[in-house]
């Protein structure tokens, strides 16, 4: 086996393993929620916690992985984020529970950074495209963890056991194959600015990233908790609404870029995007479990290619397309963070079902933007 075959082994786990990780979380927000007796409100409130971590994090976790390399920060951010989340279980009160969130977003935009790095080196390194890989990984992994903590809470296992021994498995899992990953070449010589602002052709692709990245990060928090609380599904069933958003979400990267091929990528965001738009009218206007799960499932399929063509249309034909995919990349990550809370705060004053017809309508403008994602040359001043 190659260097290059080992290292992208490597990343595939990290990957993999760092969406197992957020899966055993997000099927236990429920949990928490309930144990803490939290509202709507405060339950968005605390998950805007990790949210100001992440944010915190990144631009350290980037000078950090510039400095020494992606390889030993990817370490480094592993070991926090596999380790932190046992604090989330044991956490007693709304405030532990804030500084447990605090430390879980700085160890979530850290390994975000670094690892996502290291995967730009993998790519580098070899001879064709492997990215859309990566992240099929990391949706692989949100499914199987979203079905072991499904499995877990229906055991009535308790929270810092659960999420505690998740963690540790994960970093055994892990922390072996962290040597294959590759060390960057160090470039002498004046570097480009490490962020740059959404503006121009950017701006409507920044719009469509923050978009989808906030239904995503709205379903991963939420469709739990809306099945369980407002359709009155079991503690077991209510996971399977992000199992089936998770499922759907690695078939529709795997088949993205046969879809691209076959219809171009306007086409292909277009009728993603309003796949998505019918996905959660269903989840919110049809009144049933079994439907809100298939409803979840075909928000996954709409999700799941967007963003990669978003990042491909940022890049361009730009020798340097770091600048324009931080300009997208960041406000993306910035709905992901804030769709969870907002969707908290408008579930306390309008209801949770309510509050998640906000996905659908900014799903729609994605569909209406769509024509921004076609190649620079293209798109008329």
């Amino acid at each position: 086996m190659s260097a290059l075959v080992r290292a992208r082994a490597a990343v595939v786990a990290i990957f993999a393993a760092n969406g197992a990780m957020f899966g055993n979380w997000a099927v236990r927000i429920p949990d928490v929620k309930a144990d803490l007796g939290l509202s709507e409100a405060a339950l968005g409130a605390a998950l805007l916690v990790p949210a100001i971590g992440a944010l915190v994090a990144m631009p350290l976790a980037g000078a950090l992985s510039a400095r020494v390399g992606s390889r030993p920060a990817t370490g480094a951010a592993a070991l926090v984020f596999f380790a932190v989340p046992v604090l989330l279980g044991v956490a007693s009160s709304f405030a532990w529970l804030a500084v447990a969130l605090l430390l879980f977003g700085l160890a979530i935009g850290s390994l975000d950074v670094t690892m996502n790095a290291q995967a730009v080196t993998v790519e580098r390194a070899g001879t064709r495209p492997v990215m859309s890989s990566f992240h099929a990984a990391f949706s692989g992994g949100a499914l199987v963890g979203s079905l072991t903590g499904a499995l877990a809470a229906a055991a009535d296992v308790p929270l810092a056991l659960h999420l505690g021994l998740t963690g540790l498995v994960l970093l055994a899992l892990t922390a072996p194959l962290f040597p294959a990953t590759l060390r960057e070449e160090r470039v002498e010589g004046p570097r480009g600015p490490l962020f740059a602002w959404p503006r121009g052709r950017l701006l409507p692709l920044a719009v469509i990233a923050l978009a989808v990245l906030l239904a995503e990060g709205a379903v991963g928090d939420w469709s739990a908790v809306y099945l369980r609380q407002e359709l009155g599904a079991g503690v077991g069933t209510a996971g399977l609404a992000f199992t089936a958003f998770s499922l759907t979400m690695v078939a529709g990267r795997l088949a993205g870029d046969h879809l691209v091929a076959r219809w171009g990528r306007v086409r292909t965001v277009r009728v993603s995007a309003l796949i998505a738009v019918a996905g959660g009218l269903v989840v919110v206007l049809v009144p049933s479990v079994v439907v809100a799960v298939l409803g979840f499932a075909a928000m996954g399929i709409g999700l799941a290619c967007v963003v990669p063509l978003v990042f491909v249309a940022a890049a361009g034909d730009d020798p340097d397309p770091g600048p324009a995919l931080a300009a997208v990349s960041t406000p993306g990550y910035v709905g992901f963070l804030i769709g969870p809370p907002l969707i908290g705060a408008l579930g306390e004053v309008v209801g949770l079902g309510s509050a998640l017809l906000l996905l659908p309508l900014l799903l729609a403008g994605v569909a209406v933007l769509a024509g921004r994602t076609a190649p620079a040359r293209m798109i008329s001043a």
